[in-house]
């Protein structure tokens, strides 16, 4: 792919094609969150921050994985101007960890809601990486979930539960999409 003769649109097409629209990547987030909560029902608030930082790493290999597994590439086409976008988003995500363990430090119960802020904000991002609008009601209603949990002195393990709830919905709504316009 050209970067200098290739429309965003194309390169948002190359995107989706790659990564069957962000869906598999998605999901393996929602395994994540659900295993985080897992955790914190069953150990300390410490392992189950653990566990979505270490669970955190495999997001994208196992996305690739599973993008592979539905017949996809995995990748995008080398020389799309996005992928620069992608890479700058995890940047987002890579800073955005140390502030919520920072504001955990002082309240506990507000790291989950911290991360489905962080998390919700790249995904808004991923509206222009994909070309999905679906991704700005995803990145919304994960950060309105963040507010929602503080204001409501939600349990510790609430959090990482709405953010596998969230994401695994909006996994599956993606899925659908793009495989309806695979057929048309």
């Amino acid at each position: 792919m050209n970067s200098g003769s290739t429309s965003v649109a194309e390169a948002q097409r190359d995107m989706r094609a790659g990564y069957y629209g962000g869906a598999p990547g998605m999901l393996a987030s929602a395994l994540v969150w659900l295993v985080a909560g897992g955790v914190a029902v069953t150990g300390t608030p410490a392992q189950a921050i653990l566990a979505l930082f270490v669970g955190g790493m495999g997001i994208h290999p196992v996305g690739v994985v599973l993008a592979r597994a539905l017949g996809r590439p995995g990748a995008h086409t080398r020389g799309n101007p996005l992928g620069a976008l992608a890479l700058e988003s995890t940047g987002l995500l890579l800073l955005g960890f140390p502030l919520a363990y920072v504001v955990a430090q002082a309240h506990q119960t507000w790291f989950f809601p911290a991360m489905l802020l962080v998390i919700g904000g790249r995904y808004l991002t991923f509206a222009t990486l994909y070309g999905m609008r679906v991704y700005w009601a995803c990145g919304a209603q994960l950060a309105v979930a963040g507010f929602l949990l503080v204001a409501m002195q939600a349990p510790f393990h609430w959090g990482a539960f709405a953010g596998a709830a969230i994401e695994g919905a909006y996994a599956l709504c993606i899925f659908r999409l793009i495989r309806g316009a695979s057929r048309s």
